[in-house]
């Protein structure tokens, strides 16, 4: 489907490497455009940024997702035949399955697993000298969510997953040896979900009717089938692994926390309404690490048919990058965009296209990720617990390595938890 090299530019694959993140931003900021075409991975490539073209980009009347992510993504992050790559009814209907998990009760339910898992995991922290917080919160979110999506996970096995589960987002995007562990992972997991589906339909398990595990398991498709064992353990994966992979944003959480500590009080002192009846200062501090932190660069779709776009000449089945990241940091809808206000959230209510760190459009009938809610409650959540504790902040590389994907603090955020004051008597 992908058009003929033709004549274009010189192959800039390292320049994205080297920044993915700012690759596009930087590139239409020097240009005055917001559309540039280049040629990455040998193929003709057009990038845009904006909300214009985020909402053109979203249309499934002009783009497709099929054959639009790079293999290697696709064989490591989002698994073959998972939603991601569908388009039209097959696509409404598989993207139901998500949103139906997404009910306030059952965002809260997961967001309390959390809370139990990491003030567990805190008990046995207190006296250690270097707790890497980006590692702790991947073991905290792994068994947080096989408990709540209704996937056994043996304590004895709870590592070994942690790791298959995590090389599945931190290193589909390496070259090398890391990036084959992440296809290694990708295939161990899908037998190990392949198989809590296969358990599930012959009655040996019998997770509650409205957990992820029961809902793949039983789902029908468009066509009104079962799906596929190996795609219903491809999807029961697309539930628990971007559930693990908020742990980059909770590392950031605490980053954030170090940098500007005064939201230390503000979270710990005040409660859910914010204490006056005014949004949650929680939400408002998850939603402006959401907007100012990297998560996704950008996303991938196929032009449907020959367009222009942001001034650009687009030809059929042409790739079409969107810049996610260059968005939540335009000048132009953002003030002061580099600096961490999550006060800016309390009168400013973005739309669909200028808020763009999980996708954009609308998460039941786009391919913006549906876990949203989710993602902001977690964050919310282990804010307000790390708000609370007692901890010391060593010495370490705080910078946030741009070039890494997903980027993360270089440190992984480490801290230092006193141990338990004695008793007084």
């Amino acid at each position: 489907m992908a058009p003929r090299l033709g004549s274009a530019p010189v192959d800039r694959t390292p320049a994205l490497l080297r920044d993915p993140y700012r690759f596009i931003s930087r590139r239409c900021r020097r240009r005055g455009t917001e559309a540039f075409t280049t040629r990455l991975l040998l193929e003709p490539t057009v990038c845009v940024t904006g909300p214009e073209a985020a909402a053109v980009f979203q249309d499934p009347r002009h783009f497709t997702r099929q054959d639009a992510a790079p293999g290697r993504i696709v064989e490591t992050l989002f698994g073959r035949g998972g939603v991601q790559g569908l388009d039209g009814a097959a696509h409404r209907r598989r993207k139901h399955l998500f949103v139906s998990l997404m009910s306030q009760q059952r965002v809260a339910e997961l967001a309390a697993l959390t809370e139990r898992e990491l003030d567990r995991a805190a008990q046995d922290w207190r006296g250690r000298e270097r707790v890497v917080l980006y590692d702790e919160f991947r073991a905290v979110l792994t068994r947080a969510v096989c408990t709540w999506a209704g996937v056994p996970l043996p304590r004895a096995d709870a590592a070994r997953r942690t790791d298959q589960i995590t090389a599945l987002f931190d290193d589909a995007g390496r070259v090398g040896p890391r990036h084959w562990r992440s296809r290694r992972s990708r295939r161990s997991a899908d037998r190990w979900a392949a198989d809590v589906v296969g358990r599930i339909r012959a009655g040996r398990i019998a997770p509650p009717a409205e957990t992820a595990a029961y809902v793949v398991a039983w789902h029908r498709d468009h066509n009104g089938e079962l799906l596929d064992e190996r795609v219903a353990g491809v999807e029961l994966l697309n539930v628990v692994r971007p559930v693990v992979a908020v742990s980059v944003y909770l590392a950031f959480a605490a980053h954030a926390l170090h940098r500007h500590p005064h939201w230390i009080r503000g979270l710990a002192d005040q409660g859910p309404d914010g204490g006056d009846g005014a949004a949650d200062p929680a939400e408002l501090f998850a939603q402006e690490v959401r907007r100012l932190y990297p998560f996704f660069p950008m996303a991938a779709a196929r032009a449907r048919h020959d367009m222009v776009l942001c001034g650009r000449r687009v030809r059929r089945g042409q790739r079409v990058l969107l810049d996610l990241y260059g968005i939540n940091h335009d000048p132009r809808l953002w003030e002061a965009p580099e600096e961490f206000r999550p006060e800016r959230f309390r009168e400013h209510r973005p739309g669909p296209y200028d808020f763009v760190p999980q996708g954009a459009g609308y998460p039941d009938i786009h391919h913006r990720c549906p876990g949203e809610p989710i993602t902001v409650a977690l964050i919310a959540a282990v804010a307000r617990r790390l708000a609370g504790m007692r901890y010391a902040v060593p010495q370490q590389d705080t910078t946030v390595d741009m070039r890494r994907l997903p980027a993360l603090p270089r440190s992984g955020c480490v801290i230092r938890v006193p141990p338990e004051r004695p008793a007084a008597r």
